[in-house]
């Protein structure tokens, strides 16, 4: 029987916008700023690279560059990596910083793609194992089980629970075990070239998806279905 992994942000999910993480924090504390200044500063969040799942940082500056590149190997690394790049952005109170990235975390911050429930829902319907395997720095059960889709993925392998991230076979190894699925009969779903098609090191099937806007994005996952056989 065939298995699934699926990459997290960008494959499954996708996080808010920039503005909405920024408003969001900023109403929860009780900072207003006017339209265009909220608007900038969320442009500045952005070229920072500083919401994770967002748009990669224009620029990673040199004081940064050891722990951005391994960020995604334990929570401590993550936080300091965005949080980071968060604070080369001028906010009104410095304690923003850190409530930006708490926010980041919550299930409100994250959308399923349209058609993520279906496919989901489909594989488990045929017994079909399915694993998630993110490169991130916190544990994203709670935003699964909120969205109604926990009941649907047979193992979770997190980069920051194994001290190993994407392209490392030895995570998508450790899902295909957990799984008790042969890695040439897994397909691995992921929007990153590079960190998901890692998986082909271990013999696996792996296919992509845009990173795309929620909306912009409808029914690219249901090629899934295709891929594992049975009727979509």
């Amino acid at each position: 029987m065939p298995a699934v992994l699926f990459d997290f942000s960008g494959t499954l999910f996708r996080v808010e916008s920039t503005e909405s993480w920024l408003r969001a924090v900023l109403d929860a504390a009780g900072v207003v700023l006017d339209p265009p200044e909220l608007a900038a500063t969320a442009r500045a969040l952005e070229e920072a690279g500083a919401l994770p799942g967002g748009a990669p940082p224009v620029r990673v500056p040199d004081e940064l560059a050891g722990v951005w590149q391994s960020r995604d190997r334990s929570a401590e690394l993550h936080r300091a990596a965005f949080t980071g790049m968060s604070r080369r952005v001028l906010l009104p109170d410095p304690a923003l910083h850190e409530a930006l990235y708490e926010r980041h975390m919550t299930p409100a911050a994250w959308s399923p793609y349209p058609d993520a429930p279906e496919v989901l829902r489909t594989l488990h319907e045929r017994g079909v194992k399915v694993g998630v395997v993110s490169n991130i720095g916190w544990d994203l059960r709670p935003v699964f089980r909120e969205h109604g889709l926990d009941g649907y993925v047979d193992a979770y392998v997190l980069s920051y629970e194994h001290g190993v991230q994407k392209p490392d076979p030895r995570l998508f190894e450790t899902a295909c075990g957990r799984l008790g699925a042969d890695p040439r009969e897994v397909v691995m779903v992921g929007d990153d070239r590079r960190a998901d098609g890692g998986a082909a090191a271990l013999g696996c099937a792996v296919h992509f998806v845009d990173h795309l806007p929620v909306a912009q994005r409808p029914d690219a996952l249901r090629a899934v279905l295709d891929l594992v056989g049975g009727p979509a």
